[in-house]
């Protein structure tokens, strides 16, 4: 079931992707090579809690962390630890807040040092294919709306788009109703409807779409290939006259 938010609700949720928003924009700052995963994770769990928030990654599901990590053929979900940066990375950071009660969620693909033209058109088409997806998130617009905007994109570029992971609503909890994948045809689903909070993520392969899970954690999730993937993502509300991001950088 898709609840409607508040207006109350809706503040709520706004001010958690202000923190998530700024949390991203300082981690930005500090990604350059030589600099571990866990200590951007360690710089993120201090600016959320400094803002009078929890992570609302740690303890969710047994995570132990308050972000992902997820460098260059790793598409999400990976864990921060003694990985240090290098030149030419990219780094996939996902990230949520919870205050008073309700969450917001993002996530943003960073280049470290120099990436490859190869990466940066990766990152570039990626966060393009979030822009479109957002822009058909709008009251009376069907839900795969969304859906096939990204997988337009991404497919016009040359890239894949992975179909085991999806957005999601967002709110009391941090995944609800409903699931929104990365691909499909127009016109189905759900209408939208002002006070909908959707967080809207495309995740992107350079090669195959094809992952696998890596079985000494169960949680880091890569490509089959080897090449890079990308994964961005916003939290949403649908107003009356379209939408609004809540979790700007």
């Amino acid at each position: 079931m898709i609840t409607r938010k508040t207006i109350d609700e809706v503040d709520r949720i706004r001010i958690a992707g202000k923190i998530v928003g700024h949390t991203l924009e300082c981690l930005r700052r500090a990604i350059c090579p030589g600099i571990s995963t866990i200590e951007l994770d360690a710089l993120a769990e201090r600016l959320i809690r400094d803002a009078g928030a929890e992570p609302s990654f740690k303890g969710y599901d047994g995570y132990l962390n308050s972000i992902c990590t997820s460098v260059n053929d790793q598409l999400a979900h990976g864990i921060p630890g003694s990985y240090v940066l290098q030149d030419g990375d990219i780094i996939s950071i996902d990230i949520g807040a919870k205050y008073e009660d309700f969450h917001a969620d993002s996530a943003w693909t960073f280049p470290v040092g120099m990436p490859s033209d190869a990466a940066r058109k990766l990152l570039e088409t990626t966060e393009e294919s979030l822009n479109l997806g957002i822009a058909e998130a709008k009251p009376g617009s069907r839900l795969s709306n969304i859906s096939h905007a990204i997988q337009r994109c991404a497919k016009s570029k040359g890239f894949s788009v992975v179909r085991e992971l999806t957005g999601h609503g967002v709110g009391r909890e941090l995944h609800e109703d409903p699931d929104i994948p990365n691909y499909g045809r127009p016109g189905r689903g759900p209408v939208l409807e002002p006070g909908m909070v959707l967080a809207i993520e495309p995740l992107i392969n350079e090669g195959s779409r094809k992952i696998w899970m890596v079985e000494d954690d169960d949680w880091t999730l890569m490509t089959q290939d080897g090449k890079n993937c990308a994964h961005f993502e916003h939290t949403i509300v649908i107003t009356e006259n379209g939408n609004e991001i809540l979790t700007k950088q």
